[in-house]
């Protein structure tokens, strides 16, 4: 049984990478994100904005990921949203990581903060996805439009080769 299993997994492989264990996505890498579009509405932002040199330090446990933004990028990230550090897993080359924002924005009788969920696949050395940024309110009737908006940012990077 177990070797039928073992040939199916080796037979899959290309098609489903969770026979084998998580990938090690673990390092440093250098990030470049662009804006894309911007369905919360954030101030500042602009479609096809982009920022390079960005670095991005990922420790991995098994399946368990975190990653913390660093550089001004970080010290921004950091004041606005409370938080640098995305947390999440690893499934095959599949990252799924969460950023919780704890800084509360307010207009009028809305209050939410920000939850960024970063999705990427990592290819040899080379992490790209996209990171995807919703609002959770305090369920005001003022924040109607607010309620499923989502702002998208793609990104790509790479750390060094691994020995």
């Amino acid at each position: 049984m177990q070797r039928a299993m073992l040939f199916g997994c080796a037979l899959l492989l290309p098609l489903w990478a969770g026979c084998g264990g998580p990938a090690h996505v673990a390092g440093d890498y250098t990030i470049a994100v662009t804006n894309r579009e911007n369905g919360c509405g954030f101030d500042g932002w602009t479609v096809g904005a982009s920022a390079s040199n960005i670095p991005l330090t990922v420790t991995q446990s098994g399946s368990a990921v975190t990653a913390v933004v660093g550089g001004t990028t970080g010290v921004f990230m950091h004041a606005i949203l409370g938080s640098k550090t995305f947390t999440g897993s690893v499934h095959g080359d599949d990252i799924s990581m969460t950023l919780y924002g704890t800084r509360t924005f307010t207009e009028g009788e809305c209050a939410y903060t920000v939850i960024a969920t970063a999705h990427a696949d990592l290819t040899g050395d080379t992490l790209s996805g996209t990171i995807e940024y919703t609002l959770a309110t305090n369920g005001s009737p003022q924040c109607a439009s607010y309620e499923n908006c989502v702002s998208v940012q793609a990104f790509n990077g790479v750390r060094p080769p691994l020995p």
